[in-house]
């Protein structure tokens, strides 16, 4: 009877821990599990079936050690049965290997199905055209673009609700991590690269924004605030911005560039193709979900390309 009661406080108290734990999720620290996107949405739900999966595991593998312990401890009043000689059970193992095998099968099936839906450079199906922010991440601050309508901004974005975002990457400084728990899940910013991410906002609000990566002393301030608005309040933002604020210049972004904390800042204008250069000077053209805005040069026709060689062929003659 003492020992059903024993065993009885311990199940409460395990579960008393994992009920704490999940009502402290509730709080700021797990905005993760606060979503406000579509992409948001869809990674919780693949967290939660993950830890359900787990938990079916885990559970009775900590309700057993308990009891394993308590059923066979060395007590004079201890009646459990002693076999030396036992070594298998078909029935046990079948059990202990089968149940693991089969939560692994599943685990990965839906993880390679949500990885598949969930990847960062795949549109969000919507009746809207999204809103192409280009971000470069530097030492330690985030420089946003905005090039459809003209305008940059340090350490916070805005756009409006239900509007997809596309999101165009890179870094001009050690590599980072660009995150917004609430909409969707981080991407690297990597130098010499242009990284795509797709993100949306269902609902007004104000976002927290971070790097989520080590780039030094001051990365912890590497935060920024994304507000999701109406389209009108959007629209009297960028306007206000153009209106009021000054032009980011070439020098302008070389003081942003050098290594230091930087306030929120707003600028009427940047200079054109400021991005693509940042991603080409490194010269690595890896880019991932992106096509930068580059000229391609004329192509000529084969017809052509030979009028051209007889011409040049008949010139060098007529020279010797």
């Amino acid at each position: 009877m003492k020992q059903r009661r024993m065993l009885g406080r311990l199940i409460s108290a395990f579960f008393l821990a994992v009920m704490t734990v999940m009502v402290t999720g509730c709080s700021d620290k797990l905005i993760v599990l606060d979503p406000k996107g579509p992409i948001g949405e869809q990674q919780k739900d693949l967290i939660w079936i993950s830890v359900v999966l787990c938990l079916i595991v885990l559970i009775p593998v900590l309700v057993m050690t308990a009891v394993i312990a308590w059923r066979y401890r060395d007590s004079k009043t201890n009646k459990a049965k002693y076999k030396p000689e036992w070594e298998h059970n078909s029935k046990l193992e079948t059990i202990w290997w089968g149940i693991p095998i089969l939560i692994i099968l599943t685990l990965g099936v839906i993880t390679a199905k949500y990885t598949y839906a969930l990847e960062p450079s795949k549109p969000i199906a919507s009746e809207k055209a999204p809103i192409t922010i280009q971000v470069t991440s530097l030492d330690w601050k985030w420089l946003f673009y905005y090039p459809d309508q003209g305008i940059a901004t340090v350490n916070y974005i805005k756009f409006p609700e239900d509007v997809p975002i596309k999101f165009l990457l890179t870094s001009d400084a050690p590599m980072n991590s660009f995150w917004i728990p609430q909409l969707g899940g981080q991407i690297y910013t990597m130098s010499g690269m242009a990284m795509t991410l797709h993100l949306q906002a269902d609902e007004q609000g104000s976002y927290f924004g971070s790097g989520a990566n080590f780039s030094g002393k001051d990365f912890a301030s590497m935060h920024f605030m994304a507000d999701a608005t109406s389209k009108e309040d959007f629209d009297k933002w960028v306007a206000d911005i153009k209106n009021t604020k000054p032009a980011l210049t070439a020098e302008g972004y070389k003081q942003l560039a050098t290594p230091g904390v930087a306030e929120i800042a707003s600028y009427s204008s940047f200079p054109k193709g400021l991005f693509e250069q940042t991603v080409t000077k490194y010269a690595s053209g890896h880019n991932h979900g992106a096509r930068l805005q580059t000229q391609p040069e004329p192509k000529k026709n084969a017809e052509a390309e030979g009028i051209t060689q007889e011409k040049e062929g008949q010139s060098h003659v007529g020279q010797h």
